[in-house]
């Protein structure tokens, strides 16, 4: 079971129905978009890992608005573009817009999965980095919270030390007084 959250952006009935249903049979969360302007409502409401969209939808919010309104919301949210009408310089846009990557229509499913599959790693990757550093900070903070204790307890000790030294060593006490204060101070008495 896959568990990507994964929006659909597309203004073409059958290929939007057709991503939704391949996408839920691989076991995917999928939620479908008829346009930019839906998928961005969408984007308001809920979190997604992955958008899949259609370079160009009618409205004012086609696939590379929709690219930048993603990214403007979520930069770790990561989009791939799809169109029937391919051209390096589109795909070259959508690339430098922050898009993951570019497909063709009509869709190649293995290529879709694949890639999916790549996005999927990515942010297995990332978060096992992030519980890493959480468990670094934490070890971090435990180990300075052990040695200031350490350092205090060192303190403590030396001056016990110093004070045994001077009163185990005062000529003018008798050796009964020395040792009474001395077992004062090592807290036996």
């Amino acid at each position: 079971m896959n568990h990507m959250s994964i929006l659909v952006a597309d203004d073409d009935p059958v290929v939007r129905r057709l991503l939704e249903k391949r996408l839920q049979d691989a076991g995917y969360e999928v939620t479908v978009a008829g346009d930019g302007v839906e998928a961005t409502r969408k984007l308001a409401s809920q979190r997604f890992d992955v958008v899949v969209t259609d370079l160009v939808m009618p409205g004012d919010i086609g696939g590379i608005e929709l690219l930048q309104v993603v990214k403007e919301k979520s930069i770790d949210t990561e989009v791939i573009v799809i169109t029937a009408h391919s051209s390096i310089d589109t795909a070259v846009e959508a690339m430098k817009k922050g898009a993951v990557d570019y497909l063709e229509k009509p869709v190649n499913f293995d290529e879709l999965f694949i890639r999916l599959e790549k996005i999927s790693e990515v942010k297995s990757l990332i978060r096992n980095a992030d519980d890493l550093r959480e468990a670094m900070d934490v070890t971090e903070s435990s180990a300075a919270q052990t040695i200031q204790y350490l350092e205090i307890t060192a303190a403590d000790l030396q001056l016990k030390l110093d004070q045994l030294r001077k009163i185990l060593s005062d000529p003018e006490k008798e050796e009964g007084v020395r040792i009474a204060e001395a077992l004062k101070i090592i807290g036996v008495q």
